[in-house]
């Protein structure tokens, strides 16, 4: 297939043209997250023909995923996120690079995969990730391309742009509990929007073209199209460089340790340890147990008196997410006996079931 009618609707434009193609055949971009703002970024820049993608995600398709994740078809479900975005996207366009590594992004891997790309894409609904992503840019010197969601809302920025604000300015507060998509509610319009937007900061910075949203928030309100853009300005109270970076997330850094339910089928009815649901109110599957209480992620911090921290606890959600997330936080409070169901609820109710007719 002959590239330059792929590309010509965009390479007749003069501020793109055949240099422009040419910039965009060489870029390698990074994007973080193949969710509901990845499932938007990662069409258009292979479209364009970013000539490397990366795709950094350890997660699995859900049924609950696809009104918002717009790439992946109801058969992938129980597939890697990265892989299926990279058949995807390749078949797309086939003339481009695309590595899938699915994995979770954390302080062990994320310097040495951001040195090998020149733009890091914010594709996350996690806020420790998000700041991570931030200061792994710092190190390794490339922009962060930033995106969240909140409902009807949405936000992009563009962090260390040429040595300009990053996300540490803009929120300095690293204990912020904002709610992600699972636990707030999200319409996949919303995160096509954000996602659009945030490719689009992208193709500008490697085309070299308008004004990259540095030094500048872009907030979209869906419901009534109304969009304001807020500046800010760089705050170098935070350095980080890789002595800091290894100190922070890797000396102390606790792994999350994941348990199979079936190897823990015995102590369903055992008083000593504690099943704890963080999914929210009304989720399905419904799981009950004797040692079981609930308390939704998004309040656990507040409700974190009523567990004991002497106790082993097994945490699950619908999936493996939300729990792991609920183990760091109460990893930072001192708890140490505890560990994440993996496959949380939807693997339970299946493994409960047959114990039962057996």
């Amino acid at each position: 297939m002959n590239a330059s009618n792929r590309y010509n609707r965009q390479t007749i434009l003069p501020e793109i043209g055949e240099e422009g193609q040419y910039k965009l055949s060489k870029a390698k971009v990074l994007v973080i997250g193949a969710g509901g703002l990845g499932a938007a970024i990662l069409p258009y820049l292979a479209a364009a023909g970013v000539g490397e993608i990366g795709i950094v995600d350890d997660d699995r398709i859900e049924v609950s995923n696809l009104h918002r994740q717009v790439i992946y078809k109801t058969a992938a479900v129980g597939k890697s996120k990265a892989e299926e975005a990279k058949l995807m996207i390749l078949e797309l366009n086939p003339s481009i690079i695309v590595n899938a590594f699915a994995e979770k992004l954390s302080g062990e891997n994320a310097i040495s995969l951001f040195e090998k790309y020149d733009i890091i894409v914010d594709a996350t609904d996690n806020i420790s990730i998000k700041y991570l992503i931030n200061d792994a840019c710092l190190v390794a010197n490339k922009p962060m391309v930033y995106g969240s969601i909140f409902r009807f809302q949405g936000q992009v920025s563009v962090f260390n742009y040429k040595n300009g604000p990053t996300y540490r300015c803009l929120y300095p507060d690293e204990n912020n509990n904002a709610l992600n998509c699972e636990d707030a509610g999200v319409i996949g319009i919303s995160v096509g929007i954000i996602g659009m937007l945030q490719a689009n900061e992208v193709l500008k910075m490697i085309l070299g073209i308008g004004e990259v949203l540095s030094g500048k928030i872009l907030v979209y309100n869906i419901l009534t199209n109304e969009q304001q853009k807020y500046d800010f300005d760089k705050n170098d109270v935070l350095l980080m460089n890789k002595e800091t970076f290894d100190q922070k997330y890797n000396t102390n850094e606790e792994e999350v340790q994941e348990v199979k339910f079936e190897s823990i089928l015995d102590e369903i009815n055992n008083d000593e340890v504690l099943f704890l649901d963080v999914r929210n109110i009304g989720e399905s599957p419904k799981i009950s147990l004797k040692n079981q209480i609930q308390i939704p992620l998004m309040n656990l911090e507040n409700e974190i008196k009523k567990l004991d921290k002497n106790q082993t606890i097994y945490i699950f959600c619908q999936s493996g997410i939300r729990s792991k997330i609920a183990v760091e936080l109460l990893q930072k409070q001192q708890f140490k006996n505890i560990k994440s169901i993996a496959g949380g609820a939807l693997i339970m109710k299946q493994l409960l079931v047959t114990e039962i007719n057996l």
